[in-house]
């Protein structure tokens, strides 16, 4: 296919669009430079009037103070609705319970609860004796300190440390039980997977709203690496696709904004009515492919600060 093609094709998509509800997620950067490119990202973002966005902390907790950092600026230069993570690692109950207030007290309303990964080299993970050991504890805790709205992590494609679907699936239901209201899954490609996973979420009693997990593929390689480490598969179409185009950006950002609004459309016609985007910080194909889908700036949404 053509970029000419490219082009021609996601124009005929852009016609008449149904409304979709799209939420971001951001990383906390660790150097200036990051940090500008986070900020300009937020910036042309926010006026598309995400559902919220989320921040991450880091796997093994390192980000903390980062994520702090955004979030309370998000908080304070934005109209955006700043969703933080949270995690179970390195950190005790009355750490985390601290944090969880402090956050309540700022206006924070919706934490995203993940047990999260050890540090890097330490291949087993070992909950920490006074800390929450699971998600399902965390969100158990979190339910103490006040009424959040909580989002826990779902893997259509099964966790990659589950012992099996079935366990990974009553985990999921452990979380809701205990509290979660929302699901947002892991990236994945392989929409049938999402569709059996919904299913069955449905027929085990989780009767909270299951959010598809999005991932506008910016850098093949990258992509291949996320995929090995959280259990995606990789269609062989889509790694077809990016044969040849190492030295073609604009190519492959044209591609990349069709395989995910071809993925959004066939989940449309399923019911799927909201989106969790994993933005890497960088906002331009997220704001392409929201475009096409009939997603505009809203009159009004503030910008983030320069």
């Amino acid at each position: 296919m053509s970029v000419a093609d490219l082009k021609n094709d996601l124009a005929e998509q852009s016609a008449e669009d149904p409304r979709v509800n799209v939420s971001f997620e951001f990383f906390p950067p660790n150097t200036p430079a990051m940090d500008a490119i986070l900020w300009d990202s937020i910036e042309h973002l926010a006026p598309l009037n995400p559902s919220f966005v989320s921040v991450t902390y880091g796997a093994d907790g390192s980000t903390r103070e980062r994520t702090h950092r955004v979030v309370r600026r998000v908080l304070s230069e934005t109209e955006l609705v700043v969703v933080p993570h949270l995690t179970c690692i390195d950190a005790s109950r009355e750490e985390i319970q601290a944090i969880a207030r402090d956050y309540y007290e700022l206006g924070i309303r919706h934490i995203v609860a993940l047990r999260g990964d050890p540090p890097t080299g330490i291949t087993a993970y070992r909950p920490r004796k006074d800390g929450y050991a699971y998600a399902v504890d965390l969100v158990a805790g979190l339910r103490e300190v006040a009424d959040f709205e909580i989002s826990v992590a779902a893997y259509p494609e099964v966790h990659p440390q589950a012992p099996s679907a079935r366990f990974d699936l009553d985990n999921l239901k452990r979380k809701v039980d205990a509290g979660a209201t929302r699901a947002i899954t892991q990236f994945f490609f392989y929409n049938d997977r999402f569709l059996r996973f919904r299913d069955l979420c449905v027929a085990n009693g989780i009767e909270v709203p299951i959010v598809p997990g999005i991932l506008p593929i910016t850098r093949f390689p990258q992509l291949a690496r996320f995929a090995e480490a959280c259990g995606a598969a990789i269609p062989p179409r889509v790694s077809r696709q990016f044969e040849g185009l190492e030295n073609d950006p604009d190519t492959r950002r044209l591609v990349a904004a069709s395989i995910a609004i071809d993925q959004v459309r066939r989940l449309q016609q399923h019911g799927v009515e909201d989106f969790h985007f994993y933005t890497l910080n960088r906002y331009r194909l997220t704001y392409a492919i929201c475009h096409i889908l009939g997603i505009r700036p809203q009159p009004g949404i503030a910008h983030a600060s320069a």
